[in-house]
């Protein structure tokens, strides 16, 4: 059977050592009285929850699944995660970084970016029921009326009531200008929306009181495409005046989607039969207020993948460690032994450091970007709301696309070490890569996030935003340049750093010319983009090892941390050389293939 022990050391060398998280918000009011201390406990006791209470059923519910009463519309989630989620409520895990105006404990979003990664580890499929709510609760935060937030707010915070997004239909995935569900203006200020969504992740549950869905719709004079779309609140069950439970809205699951993963997570096709909701924000502006959610989701899902990481690699390194086979090739390290632990071999180490170095990066950067959140949200200097803001929107697609192709690379490679055993369920290895496998798919798949960040994030703004990430790497280069002992994490970093500007304005100039080679270059872009990321922040972790070291630490986490950021520039970030002549190659080899894919040219 697997086993999770919540990386603790790990994540408080990223939010105290590596961002001083707590000096960072010192300036912001929401955040000045925050210490080391409470967050280290507030993690602490968040891993319990995640290791003995989420962990436990990961297998079980993945095995057991959800189950729909197609008389009554009802689903019901796996056994024990009812009960789970009680705890998670009344520990008051929902309000942990939920505004105290509504009962939130007011902690920093980084805070719980950190636990949400450890219950990821956990549960993924679990976690999806709580954490699509703090992407309502944010929305409706950010865009609801006063009214909306009365009602619903409180009840977000505390976890009576979850909450969904219902954005695809079945004609239409990633491109909403296509959707058809309908928004009828009633005379009471209500609308009766009637449509179909499909691939709803906790669409319909037992787990809490009232659901709250936010749906995409159109209103009857609206606009063709997305500027035509407008977004509602839909409750499961409607709201009264004073907040308590009124009548079954007519909002339903018609059928759950028979998956390859996270089988534990309702997935459904929920059906609109004039459901009565509520507008949110203003007509035809819908989808600028349902990218609050969205973008919340892109970071929750670049989380899943490094939780999902953590424990498969964990796993792996426990097996390889006690798994005897074969000799090393340089003599038997176990002479008391018939065979040597397989750790001893060479390719087992480079599966195990390639799953270990993506989850420590990615953990920074998910952290930085939680970081970069409460700015945004909190500190009293406009300007810095500002930059943290367009550096958020950069690094975005990076953490969705780049921590997800990661992650499902590194589950692989983590069920790879056992060999046949990872392929027999019991060992736990097979559900971690089923669940790794939808996480680069929904949320936008990682296609449109490379093209997310090429064209929007970059060449919109002529790399202005791309420059001022520069600007970070060009200070830590400054600042370590002389430093000989950070020369082999230095230097391939400034290489990069250099080779990027030309890199981006080749691919930006040939868009001009044929749209169609931005789409061409597009994926292998991010994942450049997705390493220069990663190598500044190994070379920042590398330093604060060194410092550590030379101060008189003997603590061993930060020799292997050190040892991590070798590999990594050895023989990961080593791939942007292939990812950069693949990008440059042009679109000619894709798109001039008619004949190679049967294709009638006409």
């Amino acid at each position: 059977m697997p086993h999770y022990t919540p990386p603790m050391r790990d994540l408080q060398f990223v939010l105290h050592e590596v961002l001083d998280v707590v000096g960072e918000l010192k300036a912001c009011p929401a955040h000045a009285e925050l210490d080391a201390d409470t967050v280290n406990a507030v993690l602490e006791e968040g891993g319990k929850f995640a290791a003995e209470v989420a962990f436990p059923l990961n297998a079980s519910g993945d095995a057991e699944g959800c189950t729909l009463d197609k008389s009554t519309h009802e689903v019901r989630a796996p056994k024990g995660f009812k009960e789970a989620y009680r705890a998670y409520v009344e520990g008051g895990w929902p309000a942990l970084s939920c505004d105290p105006a509504y009962g939130g404990q007011g902690l920093p979003f980084v805070v719980n970016s950190a636990f949400y990664e450890m219950l990821n580890s956990a549960n993924q499929a679990w976690t999806m029921y709580p954490g699509l709510s703090h992407g309502a609760y944010e929305c409706l935060h950010a865009h609801g009326t006063e009214e909306q937030k009365r009602l619903y707010l409180p009840r977000l915070t505390s976890g009576e009531w979850t909450g969904t997004m219902c954005l695809t239909e079945p004609h239409c995935g990633t491109d909403l200008g296509l959707l058809r569900t309908k928004a009828e203006p009633q005379p009471d200020g209500t609308y009766k929306l009637t449509g179909q969504k499909i691939f709803i992740s906790a669409g319909e549950h037992d787990l809490a009181a009232n659901i709250v869905h936010l749906v995409l719709a159109r209103l009857p004079d609206a606009p063709a495409g997305t500027k035509g779309i407008s977004l509602f609140v839909v409750p499961k069950f409607k709201v009264n005046p004073d907040g308590s439970l009124g009548e079954r809205n007519a909002i339903y699951c018609g059928g759950l989607e028979h998956k390859m993963g996270i089988h534990g997570n309702a997935t459904c096709q929920m059906i609109l039969d004039g459901a009565v909701g509520t507008l949110v924000g203003q007509p035809n502006k819908g989808l600028q207020a349902m990218f609050v959610m969205m973008n919340a989701a892109r970071l929750g899902v670049g989380n899943q993948s490094v939780g999902l990481t953590e424990v498969a690699f964990q796993n792996a390194l426990a097996y390889a460690r006690e798994r005897l086979q074969m000799r090393s090739l340089s003599g038997p390290k176990a002479k008391d032994k018939p065979a040597d632990p397989i750790i001893v071999h060479p390719d087992v180490r480079r599966m195990l450091l390639t799953a270990k170095a993506y989850a420590e990066g990615g953990r920074a950067l998910l952290s930085y970007c939680a970081l970069l959140l409460d700015k945004e949200l909190h500190h009293p200097d406009e300007q810095v709301r500002q930059d943290s803001a367009e550096l958020l929107a950069l690094l975005t697609p990076i953490a969705k696309a780049f921590l997800t192709d990661n992650g499902f690379i590194a589950v692989n490679e983590c069920l790879q070490v056992f060999g046949g055993h990872g392929y027999i369920r019991e060992w736990g290895m097979e559900q971690f890569v089923r669940d790794a496998r939808i996480n680069m798919i929904y949320e936008g798949t990682n296609t449109i996030q490379a093209l997310d960040l090429l064209g929007r994030k970059v060449l919109a703004n002529q790399g202005a935003t791309l420059k001022k990430f520069g600007k970070l790497v060009q200070q830590l280069i400054e600042e370590e340049g002389v430093n000989e002992r950070m020369s082999e994490f230095i230097n391939p970093l400034a290489q990069l750093a250099e080779q990027m500007t030309k890199f981006t304005t080749e691919i930006g100039f040939k868009a001009l010319q044929n749209p169609d080679e931005a789409g061409a270059a597009a994926v292998p872009y991010l994942r450049v983009a997705g390493h220069l990321v990663f190598g500044y922040f190994f070379a920042r972790m590398a330093a604060e090892a060194l410092k550590a070291i030379a101060a008189g630490s003997t603590d061993p986490f930060y020799r292997g941390k050190l040892q991590t950021a070798r590999f990594y520039f050895a023989r990961l970030f080593p791939e942007t050389a292939t990812l950069m002549r693949q990008a440059r190659s042009g679109v000619a080899a894709l798109l001039d293939t008619d004949e190679a894919l049967g294709v009638d040219a006409r």
